[in-house]
């Protein structure tokens, strides 16, 4: 009876939440500090350049793994990989919380190169995590990739209301000798203490992964099936595979068994490019310009279209969990509303900083609707697509995992040269009226 309750589907589905929000957590803390370690690091506001650079180079990781498995099939241990993976974000974050304002002078130059390297650790680890963390969810029932997805959600979340309790980016406008000039408010707590929270939760991913795989291996006795449930054993078929056992993993051998002869069908190929398509826009190119579309209406209406936005995503996880959209062309459709909202969204980069309705209610709503929409169709988008794929096998998560890597990759680099090097999108300043 004590073991009853440890061994059921809600334990295994927190579990696995806890897990995945360890996937992209680093990143996406680095990413909301941003604010307050430019003001004590030496590259200033050129950080964020060098930091999507390292991103860039992080997935050497995925490339890594990808040619392991092409080159030595069914050899790479994916328990052992991500035990490594979690140990080294583990380590990192704690470095970066004792190391993260130390410079080095390198050629008379002073460069925050402990902060550099941590940096590139984690996002290497982010990057590999993809290509890692979904091939291992083969070993489970479709709908737990589905929380997989939620947990994700929970990686840009968590540190998102971290930050916001810090207090980043808060200031006041004050009129000195006839101008007004932004006066930025002190954090609540210092980013050190935001790296340890970072340290926290992948303590916690790390150990939730521990969790499960230590848990009982051996399946529960199933209650024998009801010969007049024809209908529903068709509806179950779709969530259930023959290598499962409720809830429990399988075997490393087992998984090698089950892989799929023919995976390159057409409707795989449109998944795999509805997968990366929805990933350059939703980890690439939309968060590039999110500054430039919220900031000439107001701060709030920033900080609004974040934390909502955010949480959208677990939730159009969360949606997954009891409806599925398995059409082709409800997919495609699908994804042309979320693109819709997202060309309003570049639209509004564009015009920044005199966007339309800017003085306007109607203009800060809609911008903020517009960001929870785009997060919600398109989180729920990756969910259904993975959750299909998971159906196909082990080899089709892995090409999942690559897709998502590869479509954030590309999205990436596109704005990169648009946003920091031509400076296309222009910049509204803080306690500035612009002159439209």
């Amino acid at each position: 009876m004590a073991g009853s309750w440890w061994d059921g589907a809600a334990v295994t589905h927190g579990l696995m939440a806890m897990f995945a929000m360890g996937s992209w957590v680093s990143v996406n803390s680095l990413w909301v500090e941003l604010p307050v370690v430019v003001r004590e690091l030496p590259e200033g506001w050129n950080l964020p350049a060098y930091l999507s650079v390292l991103i860039a180079f992080g997935n050497l990781g995925p490339i890594a793994v990808t040619v392991t498995h092409h080159c030595a099939p069914g050899r790479l241990n994916e328990r052992l990989a991500i035990h490594c993976i979690q140990a080294l974000a583990a380590a990192a974050s704690v470095f970066l919380a004792i190391f993260w304002s130390h410079t080095v002078t390198i050629a008379g130059v002073e460069r925050s190169l402990p902060f550099l390297i941590l940096t590139f650790v984690l996002a290497l680890v982010c990057c590999t995590s993809t290509v890692t963390f979904l091939p291992f969810m083969f070993r489970y029932p479709p709908q737990y990739i589905r929380t997989f997805f939620i947990g994700q959600g929970f990686s840009a979340l968590f540190p998102c209301v971290m930050a916001l309790g810090q207090g980043v980016s808060k200031l006041e406008c004050k009129t000195e000798n006839g101008t007004v000039k932004p006066e930025y408010l002190e954090e609540n707590f210092p980013a050190q203490n935001f790296f340890w929270f970072l340290f926290v939760m992948l303590t916690i991913s790390a150990l939730s992964f521990a969790a499960l795989t230590r848990r009982q291996t051996e399946p529960p006795q199933e209650a024998a099936p009801k010969e007049s449930g024809g209908t529903d054993a068709a509806k179950d078929g779709e969530e259930t595979h023959r290598l499962y056992n409720g809830g429990t993993p399988v075997s490393e051998e087992q998984v090698r068994v089950e892989e799929a002869p023919t995976f390159w069908t057409s409707r795989n190929i449109y998944l795999l490019v509805l997968l990366a398509v929805s990933n350059a826009l939703t980890n690439g190119v939309l968060p590039s310009v999110q500054s430039f579309t919220c900031l000439p209406y107001n701060n709030m209406t920033f900080h609004l279209s974040v934390v909502l936005g955010n949480i959208a995503n677990p939730l159009a996880c969360f949606l997954a969990m009891f409806f599925v959209l398995r059409s082709s062309v409800g997919l495609g459709f699908l994804s042309l509303a979320a693109g819709v909202f997202a060309a309003y969204l570049l639209a509004l980069a564009a015009l920044s900083p005199c966007p339309p309705l800017q003085d306007s209610l109607v203009g800060k709503a809609l911008v903020v609707i517009s960001w929870i929409v785009f997060t919600g169709l398109f989180s729920y988008l990756k969910v259904v697509i993975g959750t299909l794929l998971h159906e196909t096998g082990h080899a089709a998560l892995l090409w999942c995992g690559i897709s998502i890597q590869a479509g954030s990759l590309v999205g990436a680099l596109t704005m990169f040269p648009l946003v920091n090097v031509y400076q296309v999108f222009q910049r509204a300043q803080d306690c500035v009226a612009p002159v439209c």
